[in-house]
């Protein structure tokens, strides 16, 4: 997205929601790369396991 539709945003629906997609948009990669993490937790751990 561009920061001018960001800009219109702000003038049509106002501050927080402007400031709310913002940070959606923004976040949205960190949270994929969350979501991977977390969901490789059981195979680390099912690794670490069997090295002790």
């Amino acid at each position: 997205m561009d920061y001018l539709v960001f800009i219109q945003l702000l003038g049509n629906f106002g501050f927080p929601i402007a400031v709310t997609m913002f940070l959606l948009v923004k976040f949205d990669k960190k949270l994929d790369k969350l979501e991977e993490a977390v969901y490789s937790l059981p195979q680390a751990q099912g690794k670490a396991k069997k090295k002790s």
